[in-house]
């Protein structure tokens, strides 16, 4: 297969597809492992020391760009799989397409809007100020005494309004369905899919697609809630 055929041929959209979904799956696990040091309730020490790892380490920020590629990659080749599909369906079958098959595995398209739609507001309440406009510092977060961005405080003060709060957790709830379907899907396009390991990635996709969105949900409502101070 060549690279233009990567990313032309029906088989080559899905093996994108499949690699940019696995490596979106292991972000979201990172991701939500320093988001929830929010939880350790110390003022966001913990938290502002990991989030300035993140922001000052050069392997982090390399990884960075290839997130951006690969939610932008994963994006545009759902779509173009999404607009295939409908064209060949378009032709029309004797027997519906949507039988046996769950509304969100045919919502994929839909969810995902809704996740791009959400991405646009994470990145304009985080990643711009904490990278082109400027976010408050604090220093006690670090041994020596350097200033770092005091991510904590902005979380904070965007969780205090109750709008942005529902609009992350309906984001978490299309998240949680659009796992629900993807987590296995990238397994099947990569072929690992037989009678031996369906169980076994059924349950580990649905019990990822409801743990990592809940835990990202429960965020916004901390803050809001007065849980972590």
């Amino acid at each position: 297969m060549t690279w233009k055929q990567v990313f032309t041929s029906s088989i080559g959209k899905k093996l994108v597809m499949g690699f940019t979904g696995i490596f979106l799956i292991l972000f979201l696990v990172v991701h939500a492992g320093l988001n929830a040091c929010i939880w350790a309730n110390d003022g966001g020490d913990m938290f502002n020391r990991a989030a300035n790892f993140m922001g000052s380490n050069v392997v982090p920020r390399i990884m960075e760009i290839g997130l951006f590629a690969g939610i932008f990659l994963h994006i545009i080749q759902g779509y173009l799989l999404t607009l295939e599909n409908r064209k060949k369906r378009s032709v029309g079958y004797a027997v519906s397409y949507s039988e046996g098959s769950k509304w969100y595995s045919r919502s994929m398209a839909v969810l995902g809007t809704i996740l791009l739609l959400f991405f646009i507001l994470h990145w304009k309440h985080f990643w711009i100020p904490s990278r082109i406009t400027g976010v408050e510092e604090t220093t006690h977060a670090v041994a020596n005494g350097l200033p770092v961005h005091n991510m904590y405080a902005l979380m904070k003060d965007t969780f205090s309004e109750l709008w942005v709060v529902i609009a992350y957790v309906i984001a978490c709830i299309s998240l949680a369905y659009h796992l629900a379907h993807g987590f296995q899907s990238v397994f099947k396009t990569l072929g690992v899919h037989n009678k031996r390991y369906h169980i076994m990635l059924s349950s580990l996709g649905y019990g990822f697609a409801v743990i990592v969105p809940l835990v990202f949900a429960m965020m916004p409502v901390s803050f809001y809630l007065g849980w972590v101070k």
